[in-house]
């Protein structure tokens, strides 16, 4: 089907039963690839159901992984993969605790869910990352208020691979039709802006993976 286009994954998009779902899908990857910036729409669980050519293009260059690439779950790429951060600007501030933020809601709505379970376990089994969740996270949300966890709105630093983005910015723009809401997915935008100066780079450990450093 055409919404399972793309890079190859690792294990296969998530599909709906419904051949009216499934045809609307199609219908609305085609929508999705006439989208200039990158473009996402994932399930409760992070699993990526469509992605267009411009999000590819933007993790194109991260190596491969057996359970975080981008186009398999983004969730689990952002907090996993240990290429993330030479894409995602200021990865743990603005990336690794929002997502966990996000993370620890769909636990509480979706506890039985075993995707959310096996996401909870491979937090867990990291002892930098469990104390993030359990003592970092609460802090962090005091500190700087519930707004910093939503995605719409958001503005966050990237690092695209061609030159002519950069080191720059992107609006997170969250547009889910009711169809997809219905379907149980998300769809994510992030709006590029115009590159800018280069700063230092996210703090990194000795394995290339940026170092989670709240507690």
């Amino acid at each position: 089907m055409a919404y399972q286009a793309g890079w190859q994954r690792s294990r296969p998009r998530p599909v709906p039963e419904s051949l009216e779902a499934q045809a609307y899908l199609q219908d609305y990857a085609a929508l999705l690839e006439a989208v200039a910036f990158p473009s996402v729409v994932f399930d409760h669980r992070w699993d990526v159901v469509l992605s267009n050519a411009a999000f590819e293009t933007l993790f194109g260059g991260v190596g491969p992984h057996p359970t975080a690439m981008p186009g398999d779950n983004f969730l689990r790429f952002v907090l996993f993969h240990p290429d993330a951060a030479t894409v995602l600007g200021e990865h743990e501030s603005s990336w690794c605790l929002p997502m966990l933020a996000h993370f620890a809601a769909a636990v509480e709505r979706h506890g039985q869910d075993r995707g959310l379970q096996s996401i909870r376990r491979d937090i867990a089994q990291d002892p930098i990352m469990e104390a993030a969740y359990r003592q970092g996270l609460p802090h962090w949300i005091r500190a700087v208020g519930p707004d910093a966890v939503e995605h719409d709105g958001a503005v966050r630093p990237l690092v695209h691979p061609d030159p002519r983005w950069g080191r720059t910015d992107c609006r997170i723009v969250g547009e889910t039709p009711k169809a997809l809401q219905d379907m149980g997915y998300t769809r994510m935008t992030l709006v590029l802006r115009e590159a800018r100066p280069m700063t230092a780079g996210p703090r990194r450990t000795r394995n290339g993976a940026a170092e989670l450093r709240v507690v």
